[in-house]
């Protein structure tokens, strides 16, 4: 007898029910139950989910709870990040939705990784003192109950987009006023993109130290980077770059590897595919994977030449999922 275990992610693309909002979520939903569906998952991490406001009460994840009504996802354990008054944010919502029971949660922003300290050469007027860099959104643990006394690490995340930071001064009605000031404000966003890449590394470790080798740990979401790019290898732990083959116990393997090349992306930009969504796990959850998909059949293209977010109901990233047989 095995347990089947299924994990996807997916980027939802700013899932919302807003008055006027176009398309509308009726529309929207239309679109994504059927690619919901597809998945089977029973362990779902859902990136930007919005919160809603209802008279009298705290802030919900309603557009999600109409999403899911009528499917298996609705009888799922839902856990998702919090504000500090202990409701859903208003925009960009980490959603973990689970077959298995939850057994706690925790959202982590820059409480591993303290924020740098920068001081911005461009900024018009001048900076005379270094300011915190701090990332944009939390990072999302939640730890499953499988059964039999074992428990599953799933840590969700999003992080930042390659589109530069604000500088002072530098823009003006959304355009650069320098390239200089646009390359700043693009290596802005690459600290705090592989910053939230370390805080996530930090706590893989302290997941390793606390439960050994053995801990089935899986880190999905959009990375909003690739495979070899700086972020994803500071997070997997490269034993070959570390120096240190003991270290190789702790190294988080993607799943996406044993999907053919032609077919390995989850956005399209100006025709290019790019894989940007993953799948990372343990040594001790890799020896029961049986494979992974992507769901890009019908994915959009999410460059402006072709595509605006008022047209296409779609998201313009595609869902991952990976199987897992556990005796």
């Amino acid at each position: 007898m095995s347990t089947s275990l299924r994990i996807a992610t997916f980027n939802l693309e700013n899932l919302d029910d807003r008055p006027n909002g176009k398309p509308d979520l009726a529309t929207r939903i239309a679109v994504l139950r059927p690619q919901l569906l597809r998945l089977r998952a029973d362990v779902l991490c859902l990136q930007e989910v919005n919160g809603q406001e209802r008279t009298g009460q705290p802030r919900g994840l309603l557009a999600l709870q109409a999403l899911l009504h009528g499917t298996p996802y609705a009888d799922y354990f839902l856990a998702h990040t919090r504000t500090s008054r202990n409701e859903a944010y208003d925009e960009r919502n980490l959603v973990v939705a689970s077959r298995f029971p939850v057994l706690a949660s925790e959202q982590l922003f820059n409480s591993r990784v303290a924020p740098p300290l920068y001081r911005r050469q461009t900024a018009r007027p001048s900076e005379s003192e270094a300011k915190t860099v701090a990332w944009e959104r939390p990072l999302f643990l939640v730890r499953l109950d499988l059964g039999q006394g074992r428990i599953l690490h799933v840590i969700n995340l999003h992080l930042k987009s390659r589109l530069p930071s604000p500088i002072p001064g530098q823009q003006q009605d959304y355009a650069w006023k320098s390239v200089a000031g646009w390359a700043e404000g693009y290596f802005l966003s690459s600290i705090k993109r592989v910053g939230q890449a370390l805080e996530a590394r930090v706590l893989v470790d302290e997941l390793f130290d606390a439960h050994g080798p053995e801990a089935l740990i899986a880190v999905c979401g959009d990375f909003n980077a690739e495979l070899d790019d700086v972020p994803l290898a500071a997070l997997r732990g490269r034993v070959e770059d570390t120096g240190n083959a003991e270290l190789g116990a702790r190294v988080l393997l993607p799943c996406e590897l044993s999907i053919p090349e032609s077919a390995r992306y989850s956005l399209l930009h100006l025709g290019r595919g790019a894989m940007l969504d993953h799948i990372l796990v343990s040594r001790a959850l890799i020896q029961h994977y049986r494979g992974a998909e992507v769901h890009n059949e019908l994915l959009p293209d999410e460059s402006g030449a072709f595509r605006t977010d008022t047209q296409f109901p779609e998201s313009d990233h595609a869902p991952v999922v990976a199987h897992f047989e556990l005796p």
